[in-house]
């Protein structure tokens, strides 16, 4: 269950990040700036503060999701190879599936 949270949160962050690109992509398309010898270049521009704290927030999510993906799906094979430990001693209850 943990995993499947993870993979549910890093896929949402996902999504919000190919939109947060989208929405980059329209407000800042256009933009270029001015060089100090008088070319014109498409530079690093990297948004409004409101736009960045969304990038920021989106980028931590995938991060937290991915990282309860992974430590859920070793906690669900950790459990796994106990319960065949339990059972190669002969203690091992019934698992009910759900």
């Amino acid at each position: 269950m943990r995993a499947l949270c993870g993979s549910i949160i890093a896929a949402g962050a996902l999504i919000g990040l190919g939109l947060t690109a989208l929405g980059f992509g329209t407000r800042f398309g256009g933009i270029t700036t001015q060089h100090p010898e008088g070319t014109t270049f498409a530079g690093v521009y990297y948004g409004t503060p409101s736009m960045m704290i969304a990038l920021v927030v989106l980028v931590a999510g995938v991060l937290i999701g991915l990282a309860i993906a992974f430590v859920g799906l070793a906690f669900h094979h950790e459990r796994r190879i106990w319960e065949r430990q339990h059972a190669a001693d002969g203690n091992a209850r019934p698992r009910v599936g759900v």
